[in-house]
């Protein structure tokens, strides 16, 4: 998205996904429970435009991906790439260049976003998953990465897969297809946390709280020299964060909560 460019959600009708937004948090809810939520071309586009839309709106602090009905998604929509198989109102979201790749809208929007997982994790949205920010998993959730088993090879996937999963772990879940727990996911890095289902709204809702609540342009910064340092060696990536500290502490953020620790307050972001 350039600099320039300017989104807008008016007069946009989202098909296969929810809009919400309150108080700094913006949530976006998978919405095709009869398909398991699996990705179509409709879908991709539309995530692709919401996740720009709030990456370039500065009162957005947050943003959530949850899903209804029993899956959060089921990967990509082998029956269905492209149109609208269910009939209905057609979309009128505009594609995006890079409408295809919604891992690249998660991994590039710098701001906290959060994976609200509600049930069964499969194949390519794992890259929703490893992208995000942060997953908080219902626990009797599964996660799978079955393209093996179908004679695929989820080539995608490991580029995010093996960023937040040990090697030996990760590999030897896309060699075999099997599904693992939420509570192993959990123990290899591949979510946050695994809670009872019961639990999963509130414990989103207070993480998202939290989120919304801190330094939004420096959340921003710091989000954005996380992904860019992440593929530097040791002595470039030191070089390029001395930078990075320096320009942040330039920044009205650290402006605004220098002045409010001094003056024993609450920061006020704008």
């Amino acid at each position: 998205m350039s600099d320039t460019e300017t989104l807008s959600l008016e007069g946009l009708t989202f098909t296969t996904v929810e809009l919400d937004e309150k108080d700094h948090i913006f949530t976006i809810t998978l919405n095709r429970p009869k398909r398991k939520n699996a990705l179509n071309a409709e879908m991709t586009t539309e995530l692709a435009y919401a996740l720009d839309w709030a990456k370039q709106e500065r009162r957005i602090r947050c943003v959530v991906i949850a899903a209804n009905g029993d899956t959060f998604c089921a990967g990509g929509d082998l029956r269905s790439m492209s149109g609208n198989p269910e009939g209905g109102v057609v979309s009128n979201v505009p594609k995006r260049e890079h409408s295809n790749d919604v891992a690249h809208s998660i991994r590039h929007l710098n701001k906290p976003i959060i994976c609200k997982i509600q049930g069964s994790v499969l194949a390519g949205a794992l890259l929703m998953v490893c992208n995000a920010t942060h997953a908080i998993a219902a626990d009797h959730a599964k996660f799978s990465a079955p393209e093996i088993l179908r004679g695929i090879w989820p080539f995608m996937v490991m580029a995010g897969l093996f960023r937040v999963m040990p090697k030996r772990e990760s590999l030897d879940f896309i060699m075999r297809g099997q599904p693992i727990s939420a509570a192993d996911a959990a123990r290899n890095g591949l979510i946050n946390r695994a809670v009872p289902a019961d639990k999963l709204d509130a414990e989103v809702d207070a993480l998202a709280k939290e989120f919304a609540g801190l330094a939004p342009g420096t959340m921003q910064m710091g989000l954005a020299g996380y992904i860019e340092q992440s593929d530097k060696d040791f002595d470039e990536a030191l070089a390029f964060l001395r930078t990075q500290i320096a320009a942040v502490l330039k920044s009205p953020d650290a402006k605004e909560g220098i002045s409010a620790f001094l003056e024993k307050r609450e920061p006020k972001w704008d």
